[in-house]
């Protein structure tokens, strides 16, 4: 690049009480950077671009390889990866943000406590009685466990949910994440001994009901999910599900 410097500004604040601020620095440019490694040439120097010394970006990350979804951010004002926005694809000017839609904690690191907790509504995960040899499992059929890998790539990162109209401070909308897994758990033998619960939660306050169909979502995930057709699957699960409790009565 003919640009020798990356000039990043960054939207930092203190604490979850205090007013957020802008602050710029200027990192020499080299090949190969990442928002990560620049965000790490900040931290060994703390000096903006005005020469002044300040405190280190504070950022989360793992496994730097778009695994974790840890390090999710607002990069030049679309929800991505630190880790795979590479600085020779986005351009030496820069603009950092926590994401909108979670508390932030400090500077880019944001709360996504939220996310977590939507998922024990849902009861994602299989329960199981015991880690004794239970002999082999029950087999799933190759459709259902395509369409199970595609849903289990799901990394929790909060894209989808930054991006959704629907998830914010005021609603108690569940989220485009939390709900598609009703669908992975739902699909395989074992899980669905708990597939009533999952439905009856999707029909509560802050479940599918409340999806207004942007379909920013699926357009947001840096793993390909198919939130779309799989909310559209489970507003179908869900309406015979009701139908059924209601002819049952």
């Amino acid at each position: 690049m003919g640009d020798k410097n990356i000039r990043l500004k960054i939207k930092r604040q203190e604490n979850a009480a205090s007013e957020p601020y802008w602050e710029e620095f200027v990192v020499p440019y080299t090949p190969g950077h990442n928002i990560i490694s620049v965000l790490m040439e900040i931290q060994r120097n703390p000096v903006n671009s005005k020469g002044d010394k300040t405190t280190p970006v504070v950022w989360e990350c793992n496994c730097l390889e778009e695994i974790c979804g840890a390090c999710t951010m607002l990069i030049n004002g679309q929800v991505r990866q630190a880790c795979s926005a590479l600085v020779d694809t986005i351009g030496t000017d820069i603009t950092l943000e926590p994401m909108s839609k979670f508390p932030t904690v400090r500077d880019l690191h944001v709360d996504r406590q939220a996310m977590f907790e939507a998922l024990k509504k849902v009861t994602a995960w299989i329960p199981i009685d015991g880690t004794y040899d239970m002999g082999e499992g029950p087999r799933m059929a190759p459709k259902d466990q395509e369409e199970g890998y595609r849903l289990a790539k799901c990394m929790t990162c909060g894209c989808c949910m930054e991006a959704c109209p629907q998830f914010n401070s005021h609603s108690t909308f569940l989220g485009p994440s939390p709900i598609a897994q009703v669908r992975l758990f739902n699909l395989h033998p074992t899980g669905a001994m708990h597939r009533r619960d999952r439905l009856e939660t999707l029909m509560g306050e802050g479940g599918i009901a409340q999806c207004g169909n942007a379909q920013n979502c699926v357009r947001m995930c840096p793993k390909e999910v198919p939130i779309t057709k799989t909310l559209a699957e489970l507003n179908k699960d869900v309406n015979r599900y009701g139908i059924l409790g209601l002819l049952k009565k």
